[in-house]
C-alpha cells in the first residue's frame, strides 16, 4: 500500500475541519484549517439570525463567511465589522460584501481594515468589535442580525436570575449575566409583557429585595417594545471594579421600575447573587380566622447563603390595610408567646416578604430547623386590633400530614345539637382535635371530654377539650397526653377505648348536648 504524502494529509484534514461550508467560499487550497465562528443574534426582524464564520488562509489574509437564515428573497444585507461592543456602538473598521437575500450568504476575504491598515486572524480574535448586518442599503438603521466578536464574545460563563412580577401583572423575566473573552460582563434582561413604547429604568440594589438598599449599579433601561436590556458592566456606579465571579458572592436584589417619572412602582424584581433562592422551600397553609375569605400561605424559601426568605400570601385582604404577622411558640390551640415578627401583610397585594436570620431574641437558625419548631403563624386585622386574627395557620412539627378521622357527636338532651369531632395527625405524631358542633346557643361555653370505655358502659374523664364556643360551636384543642400525663399519638387515638361527652355547661355537666363514641368503640 502506498503511503499518503503529506500534502494529501493535509487536504484531507482540511476538508474534513471544513466539511460543513462550501468550498467556494474559502478553498481549502489557501486556508490553514484554523477557523472561529461567533453568533449573530436576530435583531429588529424575528427569525433572522446566524454565524459570522474566520478562516485564518495560508497567505495571512481572512475570510469572513456569513450565513444567515431566513433572510427575504431578492433582498441585500449590508454588513461591517464595527469598533467596540455591540452594547457601547462604534464606527465600521471593516466592511463585508453584503448578505444575498436569497442563500442567506456573504463571503468577504481581506488582509486590511477599511483605512488600509493590516489585520491578522490573531488580531481579529483579540480584537475590540462586533458585526452588524443591516436590513438594506436604503435601511441601515434597521439591523437585523448582531453579534460581538473577538475580546468582546461571550463566555461559556453564564448566570441567570428570576425577576418575578410586582405591582403590574404578567411582567416578569430574568436577568442574565455572561462573561466576554476579555473578562467584562453582558447583562441582559429580558421581560415579558412590558408595555409598548416604554421606557424602564432598572438597578442593582444592595441587600435582599426583602430588606431594600441603595443603588449599586445601573442598567440602561429596559425598552418597552421588546422587553429587552443590554448593558456592558465593568464597574458598579461608585467606580469599584468587579469580576464575573464576584456576581455570585453580592448581597443584592434587581428592581426594574415603571418609568422614571414613576421609580416607586416596581414591575419586577429578583434577589441574585449570594441571596439567591435555593431549590430547598416548605410552605404552610394559612386557614381563615375571624374575616371570612382571608387565607393563604407562608413560604419559607433557603438562600444561597444559608439565609431565608419567608413570604406570605393572603387572599382577599382589605385594600389599604397592613395586617402585622408572627410566628408564636406551641400549637395555635395552645396559644403562645411570639418568636419572631415578620414584615406586615400589605392589603393592597395581601402580600409580605421578609429576610429571616435570627428570631426576635437574637437567636440563629437556619432552614432546616423550621420544620422541627414548636410554632404557629397568625396574621392580625390590624396594629390597633391584635385581637382580631384573619389568618392562622401551625408550622414546623406542629403542620398536619393530611390524615384526619372523623367521628360522629350525635343530639342527646338537647335537640337539634349535633355535629363532628374529627382529628388531624401532625408531622410530630400528636393531634389536632376539632369540634364542630351546629346549633349551640349563642354567648354559651360547653366543656366536652373523652370519657373512658364506650357510650353504654360509661367512665371516667380521659381528656378534656378546650370548651366548644357557643357563638361558632367550634373547639380546637392539642391532644399529646391524656390528663392524667399519659402520652397519647394519633395513632392510638384511633384505637382508644373511649367516647365523647359535649355538656351544656360548667354549671350543668349532667346536661349532654352531643356525645358520640370513638376509637374501637366507633
Amino acid at each position: 500500500m502506498k503511503k499518503l504524502t503529506p500534502i494529501l494529509l493535509l487536504v484531507f484534514s482540511f476538508i474534513a475541519f471544513t466539511s460543513c461550508d462550501n468550498e467556494d467560499d474559502h478553498p481549502f487550497t489557501t486556508s490553514t484549517g484554523m477557523a472561529t465562528t461567533y453568533n449573530l443574534n436576530e435583531k429588529a426582524v424575528t427569525g433572522i439570525s446566524g454565524t459570522a464564520r474566520f478562516i485564518k488562509n495560508q497567505d495571512a489574509s481572512v475570510t469572513v463567511v456569513l450565513a444567515i437564515s431566513n433572510t427575504p428573497a431578492g433582498g441585500s444585507h449590508p454588513a461591517h465589522i464595527h469598533a467596540n461592543n455591540a452594547i457601547e456602538g462604534g464606527g465600521i473598521v471593516i466592511s463585508l460584501n453584503p448578505v444575498d437575500g436569497d442563500t442567506g450568504r456573504s463571503v468577504t476575504t481581506f488582509s486590511t481594515k477599511d483605512d488600509g491598515s493590516t489585520i491578522t486572524y490573531e488580531e481579529l480574535l483579540a480584537f475590540d468589535g462586533y458585526i452588524n448586518v443591516h436590513l438594506s442599503a436604503d435601511n441601515l438603521s434597521t439591523i437585523v442580525a448582531q453579534g460581538d466578536i473577538g475580546e468582546n464574545a461571550p463566555t461559556e460563563n453564564t448566570i441567570t436570575y428570576d425577576l418575578g412580577e410586582k405591582a403590574v401583572p404578567g411582567i416578569a423575566g430574568n436577568v442574565t449575566f455572561t462573561e466576554r473573552v476579555n473578562g467584562e460582563i453582558l447583562a441582559t434582561i429580558a421581560l415579558a409583557n412590558t408595555p409598548a413604547g416604554g421606557s424602564h429604568p432598572a438597578h442593582i440594589h444592595a441587600n435582599t429585595a426583602a430588606e431594600t438598599g441603595g443603588i449599586l449599579l445601573s442598567f440602561n433601561p429596559v425598552d418597552g417594545d421588546s422587553g429587552m436590556s443590554a448593558t456592558n458592566l465593568t464597574t458598579l456606579d461608585d467606580g469599584t471594579a468587579f469580576t464575573f465571579s464576584d456576581i455570585a458572592t453580592w448581597d443584592a436584589y434587581v428592581n426594574v421600575h415603571l418609568s422614571m417619572d414613576n421609580l416607586a412602582t416596581i414591575v419586577a424584581q429578583g434577589d441574585i447573587g449570594q441571596n439567591d433562592l435555593t431549590s430547598n422551600t416548605i410552605t404552610y397553609d394559612l386557614g381563615e380566622k375571624a374575616v371570612p375569605g382571608i387565607a393563604g400561605d407562608v413560604t419559607f424559601t433557603e438562600r444561597i447563603n444559608g439565609e431565608i426568605l419567608a413570604t406570605i400570601a393572603l387572599a382577599n385582604t382589605p385594600a389599604g390595610g397592613s395586617h402585622p404577622a408572627h410566628i408564636h411558640a406551641n400549637t395555635a390551640a395552645e396559644t403562645g408567646g411570639i418568636l419572631l415578627s415578620f414584615n406586615p401583610v400589605d392589603g393592597d397585594s395581601g402580600m409580605s416578604a421578609t429576610n429571616l436570620t435570627t428570631l426576635d431574641d437574637g437567636t440563629a437558625f437556619t432552614f432546616s430547623d423550621i420544620a422541627t419548631w414548636d410554632a404557629y403563624v397568625n396574621v392580625h386585622l390590624s396594629m390597633d386590633n391584635l385581637a382580631t386574627i384573619v389568618a392562622q395557620g401551625d408550622i414546623g412539627q406542629n403542620d398536619l400530614t393530611g390524615e384526619s378521622k372523623e367521628y360522629t357527636l350525635n343530639e342527646k338532651d338537647v335537640p337539634g345539637i349535633s355535629g363532628t369531632a374529627t382529628f388531624y395527625q401532625r408531622v410530630n405524631g400528636s393531634a389536632l382535635a376539632v369540634l364542630n358542633i351546629m346549633n349551640t346557643p349563642m354567648g354559651g361555653s360547653h366543656p366536652a371530654h373523652i370519657h373512658e370505655n364506650d357510650i353504654v358502659t360509661s367512665g371516667g374523664i380521659a381528656f378534656s377539650f378546650n370548651p366548644v364556643n357557643g357563638d361558632t360551636g367550634m373547639s380546637m384543642t392539642q391532644v399529646e397526653a391524656l390528663d392524667n400525663g399519659t402520652a397519647i399519638t394519633y395513632d392510638e387515638i384511633l384505637t382508644y377505648n373511649g367516647y365523647i361527652n359535649v355538656h351544656l355547661s360548667l354549671d350543668n355537666l349532667a346536661t349532654i348536648v352531643a356525645q358520640g363514641n370513638i376509637g374501637a368503640n366507633e
